[in-house]
């Protein structure tokens, strides 16, 4: 599964681990994606999205037409 979320563009982020003796070794900060389906009246059918936690609560706010809208906007296939 791909950590990359639709809707923000969220991806993993990197760094490192540091251990009690101050070794630094290579950690990947992993967004929360969650794949969630979304019936979309416009179309009629149902969309099966790859969404972060906070995307997921964006798009309880500004609706899914609205946020369609904004992920074909980014230029990924829906």
């Amino acid at each position: 599964m791909s950590a990359h979320c639709q809707l923000t563009g969220a991806e993993p982020g990197f760094g490192n681990r540091i251990s009690h003796s101050h070794r630094r070794t290579s950690r990947r900060f992993d967004p929360n994606i969650q794949h969630k389906r979304y019936w979309l009246p416009s179309e009629g059918r149902q969309v099966r999205l790859t969404l972060s936690a906070r995307a997921i609560k964006t798009i309880d706010a500004i609706g899914i037409e609205a946020a369609v809208a904004r992920i074909r906007a980014r230029g990924v296939k829906v």
